[in-house]
């Protein structure tokens, strides 16, 4: 029997998700490490991958925000021999992809970009032989498909060329004020190195074909963070089971290549699961995606200490505007204040299911 399971890691307010797949041996990808005060909960689950057996697949950085990128700095940050685990290929949308002729943006940025060139740049963006994991915006450019040694296909559907210059003129803006230019690899390896953090050892009930104006109102489908815009996002399918992991990106390139995606006939695009953009924000969702996603399994990743993630208006969009014949279950890798109110024993009869992690320290598998 095949296997396919997502675990949303305890990554506070951000993302740090464990992919495992396959049949007779399971392979493994891991996109974004969550914040720095995070890490001890991502290094303990690293810390459970055999001696013998560190090989990941895949790792995905998927944009350069401090809660998915600062836990990957740090775990790069040993001699890559001594890595908890073994990325084969990683995944990450650095300066120079966005100006092909620098090397590096913004601190975040140019700390990561540094450690992938110093440590393993010939494991960097491999598959787009070097290049950016972007797709064209074009309306007949075909996404982009890759397929994983174990089998799994992963379509890429953000971000694009004017998400990426988007995103490099805000690190041009960044980039002025730190006392180093772009492009300077050995500067900003030094930086990283005298960063002690970074260093080893230290509800709505209503009928499901209407979302109303109202909650529609609510969503407002516009995320201003060009690094939000820069996210890597892509559709993963393995043994008939499918899901979007959509990062921080925004929602209308989301649909624009979802809408390539639909079959001929159809109107919408079934997949088994979507690990909600931006943590549930509003400002990812749209009437729209709601519209083009048929999914049984809504994944919302924080714990809602920095920005009150997953808005209510996001939660609520789903459990009105799912498709499915049968109840859409939510899964959160928290509860919370933010959560909680979902619970099945607080909403009698809806037409919904919800899941929370067993103990308060946060955590929860799905299974497809």
């Amino acid at each position: 029997m095949s296997t396919f399971t997502i675990e949303m890691l305890p990554a506070r307010h951000g993302d740090a998700l464990w992919i495992e797949y396959g049949k007779d041996t399971l392979s493994r990808v891991l996109i974004d490490a969550g914040p720095i005060e995070a890490f001890p909960e991502i290094q303990e689950k690293l810390g459970t991958v055999p001696q013998h057996d560190r090989d990941v697949e895949l790792l995905v950085i998927t944009h350069v925000d401090t809660d998915h990128i600062d836990g990957v700095v740090r775990m790069l940050a040993p001699a890559r021999g001594k890595w908890s685990v073994l990325p084969q290929e990683i995944w990450f949308n650095g300066y120079k992809h966005m100006r092909p002729n620098r090397d590096l943006g913004g601190k975040q940025g140019e700390f990561l970009s540094a450690l992938i060139h110093r440590r393993a740049n010939d494991l960097w963006n491999k598959s787009f032989d070097g290049n950016a994991v972007k797709v064209e915006a074009a309306e007949g450019a075909a996404l982009p498909v890759v397929t994983l040694p174990g089998g799994m296909k992963l379509t890429i559907l953000s971000p694009d060329s004017m998400k990426l210059e988007k995103m490099a003129k805000e690190w041009d803006k960044d980039i002025e004020a730190w006392a180093t230019g772009p492009g300077d690899l050995d500067a900003a390896w030094t930086y990283l190195a005298q960063n002690s953090k970074y260093l080893p050892d230290e509800g709505l009930v209503l009928g499901p074909e209407e979302i109303t104006e109202q909650l529609t109102a609510q969503l407002k489908g516009i995320d201003p963070s060009h690094a939000n815009g820069s996210s890597i996002a892509f559709l993963a399918e393995y043994a008939g089971k499918s899901c979007l992991f959509l990062a921080d990106a925004h929602a209308d390139r989301i649909c624009a290549s979802i809408s390539k995606l639909i079959p001929p006939g159809k109107k919408t695009l079934k997949v088994d699961a979507v690990k909600m953009s931006h943590h549930g924000s509003r400002n990812n969702l749209t009437k729209e995606f709601m519209k083009l996603v048929d999914a049984k399994h809504y994944l919302f990743s924080s714990n809602g200490a920095k920005f009150e993630h997953p808005d209510a208006a996001a939660v609520e969009a789903v459990i009105v505007g799912s498709r499915v014949s049968r109840k859409p279950i939510l899964w959160f890798n928290y509860k919370t204040k933010f959560t909680d109110m979902y619970e099945q024993d607080k909403r009698h009869g809806v037409r919904f299911q919800t899941r929370y992690p067993d103990t308060t320290k946060g955590g929860i598998t799905v299974a497809l």
